[in-house]
C-alpha cells in the first residue's frame, strides 16, 4: 500500500533522492513527510517546484465529483485570470478571501464584496478569513458543516493559504491530525489530501492552480517573500508629473505620460518603490502604452494594483504585458 507525505500529498518514495516525496530509505517505514517537507517544516528550506499534476486536471476531478468547493483568493490576486478558474467549477461553491488580514481598515469588506459582485459577476456567498488572526475560522466550519455535503474540497491559486486555513480548521476541531505542510513558495500542495472532519464530512487540500505566466523566476524565493505582505497593506501615493516613472523594483516601470495625476500603489510594503524622471531606467523591458479612464485601477498580476484617479496615458515596462490588466476600480466615486 503506497503511502503519501503527510504535508504536501505526494507518495512517499526512495528512489530518486531528485525526484518528489523522496525520503531516504532508512526512515520511509515511519516516516510521515517527505525529505522536502522536512526541510520545510524544520528548516524553513523551500524550493519551488514545477506541479505535477495538469491544472485542467484538477478541474475536471473536481467537477466530476459531487462535492462542494471552497475557492481561495487573496486580495492582492483578484483578477480576471483567477477569477476565470473560479468560474469554471460547475459545482456549488463559494469563494474566500484569504489573508484578510492585510487589508487596510480603511476598505470594508462589505464594499469588496458588493465590487466584487458588481465587476466580475460573483453570485455566490463571499468570506473574509485569516487564518494568521484566527479570524472568521468558526464562521467557514459551521457553513461547510451546514452544506450538507460530504466532501468539500479546498482549492485555489498557489499561496492562497488553503492549507494555512485547513490547519487552523484542525486545531479548531481538536482533530489528531498532523499539520499540512504551509510555506510561501508555489505548488507546496503537490497532490490531493483528504481530512476527516467529522463522520459526515470531509475535506481535500487541493495542489494550486498557477499562473501561464508569472512575475518572479524560477527559484526566486527572496522576491517571493517580498511579494507577500507580512502586514497590512499601506497604500503608497505618488503625484507624477507629466513623463515622471515609478520603479518596482526591476520588474516594472510606469510612466505618466498625461498631465500630473495621482498614483496610488496597493502592494507589499517589502518591495522598493522609487520615484524616477530618468527614463532610461529599465528601457529594456517591452514598453506598451495604455490609455486608463477615470478613477480605474491598473492589475500587475502577483504584486498588486495601482489606483489612478484621472483618466491619462501611461506607458508600461515589463518583460510580459500578459501580467498587467485595467479593471474598474475598487474605489467608486
Amino acid at each position: 500500500m503506497t503511502k503519501k507525505c503527510k504535508g504536501c500529498g505526494y507518495t512517499l518514495q526512495s528512489v530518486d533522492k531528485n525526484a518528489l516525496g523522496y525520503q531516504p530509505k532508512t526512515k520511509t517505514k515511519n516516516a510521515e513527510f517527505c525529505e522536502r517537507c522536512f526541510k520545510i517544516i524544520h528548516y524553513n528550506d523551500a524550493k519551488i517546484v514545477t506541479l505535477p499534476t495538469d491544472q485542467n486536471k484538477i478541474l475536471d476531478i473536481v467537477n466530476h465529483s459531487e462535492a462542494f468547493c471552497l475557492f481561495l483568493l487573496d486580495f492582492l490576486n483578484i483578477n480576471k485570470a483567477t477569477l476565470n478558474v473560479y468560474k469554471k467549477l460547475k459545482n456549488p461553491k463559494a469563494l474566500v478571501i484569504s489573508k484578510s488580514d492585510i487589508i487596510p481598515s480603511s476598505i470594508k469588506y462589505n464594499k469588496i464584496k458588493t465590487w466584487l459582485q458588481e465587476e466580475y459577476n460573483i453570485a455566490e456567498d463571499i468570506f473574509f478569513v485569516s487564518s494568521k488572526k484566527n479570524q472568521n475560522i468558526n464562521m467557514i466550519i459551521n457553513y461547510l458543516k451546514s452544506q450538507n455535503f460530504s466532501l468539500i474540497y479546498f482549492l485555489g491559486f498557489t499561496n492562497a493559504g488553503k492549507s494555512s486555513l485547513i490547519n487552523q480548521i484542525i486545531n479548531s476541531c481538536h482533530l489528531n491530525y498532523t499539520s499540512i505542510t504551509t510555506s510561501l513558495v508555489p505548488n507546496t500542495t503537490l497532490d490531493f489530501m483528504n481530512i476527516k472532519i467529522t463522520d459526515q464530512l470531509t475535506i481535500i487540500d487541493s495542489p494550486g492552480f498557477t499562473l501561464k505566466n508569472t512575475i518572479y523566476e524560477n527559484n526566486d524565493i527572496k522576491f517571493l517573500k517580498k511579494i507577500n505582505p507580512k502586514k497590512v497593506i499601506k497604500p503608497i501615493t505618488y503625484q507624477l508629473k507629466t513623463n515622471a516613472s515609478v520603479l518596482i523594483e526591476d520588474k516594472m516601470r510606469i510612466q505618466n505620460m498625461s498631465l500630473k495625476n495621482s498614483f496610488t500603489f496597493y502592494m507589499s510594503d517589502s518591495l522598493i518603490l522609487e520615484r524616477v524622471f530618468n527614463n532610461d531606467k529599465l528601457s529594456n523591458l517591452k514598453a506598451k502604452e495604455y490609455n486608463i479612464q477615470e478613477n480605474s485601477d491598473i492589475i500587475i498580476k502577483e504584486l498588486g494594483f495601482i489606483n489612478i484617479k484621472k483618466a491619462c496615458k501611461v506607458c508600461i515596462y515589463i518583460a510580459n504585458h500578459d501580467l498587467i490588466e485595467i479593471r474598474n476600480s475598487l474605489f467608486k466615486k
